[in-house]
C-alpha cells in the first residue's frame, strides 16, 4: 500500500523541524516505516539547490527565478525521496512543501498563481500531501526562536526579511489553511514542544481516514 505523506508548514522559528521529527519518532516507535525529509533539501541535487536559495543568491534575480529554483530542487526530491518512500509503503514527513512556495513567492512575492500552478503540474503532479499542519505563531516569538536556534550564526535570505514580512506570511498562511481544510489544520504552535506534538498526533489518527485504524491496532500491540 502507498504510503502517507505529512507535511509541515509555517513561519520561521515556528518548530516545524522539531514536530516533524517527533511525529516521525513516534510513528516509528509503532513500527511504521518513516521517512523524514525536508525543502528545500531532502535529495542529492535539492540539498545544492538549497544552499543556493538560503545563501540569498537567488534574490536579485527576483521571486519568479526564486519559484522556479524551488521547483527544480521540490522535482528532484520527489523523484529521488518521496515518491520512492511512498512506494515502499513508507510514511513522509516533510519541513515545508509546496505551500511554501504559494506563500513566500506567491502571496508575499507576487508571482502570478497561473505560473505557481503550471510549476506544481510538472513538479507535484498527483503526489499532494494527505495532510498538512500549518503551525501558527506571532512572529516576534518566531524570530526570537530562530535567533536562539542560531546560536550566533547568520540568519539565512527569509530570516532576514523585517517584521512586516513576516507578518504577511503569517496571514498568508492562515488563508491557506482556510482556504483548504480538507488537507490542512492549523495549530497554535505558541506552547510546549510536547503539548503541541499531542495535538498534532490527535490531529494525524483522526485525519488519515484509513490509516486510523492501523494506528490504534499498532497502538494495542505496543
Amino acid at each position: 500500500m502507498r504510503g502517507k505523506f505529512i507535511t509541515f508548514e509555517g513561519g520561521e522559528g515556528t518548530g516545524k523541524s522539531t514536530q516533524a521529527r517527533l511525529l516521525a519518532d513516534r510513528l516509528e516507535g509503532l513500527g511504521i516505516a518513516v521517512v523524514l525529509t525536508r525543502e528545500p533539501g531532502g535529495s542529492t541535487g535539492a540539498e545544492i539547490i538549497r544552499h543556493v536559495l538560503l545563501s540569498g543568491g537567488a534574490k536579485p534575480l527576483g521571486a519568479e527565478v526564486e519559484a522556479v529554483l524551488f521547483s527544480a530542487a521540490r522535482s528532484d526530491h520527489l523523484d529521488h525521496t518521496i515518491r520512492p518512500a511512498l512506494d515502499r509503503g513508507c510514511w513522509v514527513v516533510c519541513d515545508r512543501f509546496l505551500d511554501s512556495t504559494r506563500v513566500y513567492q506567491g502571496a508575499l512575492g507576487k508571482v502570478d498563481a497561473r505560473i505557481l500552478r503550471g510549476l506544481e503540474r510538472v513538479t507535484v503532479g498527483e503526489t499532494m500531501p494527505d495532510l498538512t499542519i500549518i503551525l501558527d505563531l506571532a512572529p516576534e516569538i518566531g524570530l526570537q526562536r530562530a535567533a536562539g536556534r542560531r546560536a550566533g550564526a547568520g540568519a539565512d535570505r527569509f530570516e532576514n526579511e523585517g517584521l512586516q514580512f513576516h507578518e504577511r506570511l503569517r496571514a498568508a498562511y492562515q488563508e491557506v489553511a482556510a482556504l483548504d481544510p480538507d488537507r490542512c489544520v492549523l495549530v497554535n504552535a505558541d506552547g510546549a514542544e510536547d503539548k503541541i506534538a499531542e495535538e498534532v498526533w490527535t490531529i494525524v489518527r483522526g485525519r488519515l481516514g484509513a490509516a486510523q485504524a492501523e494506528l490504534a491496532a499498532e497502538e494495542a500491540r505496543a
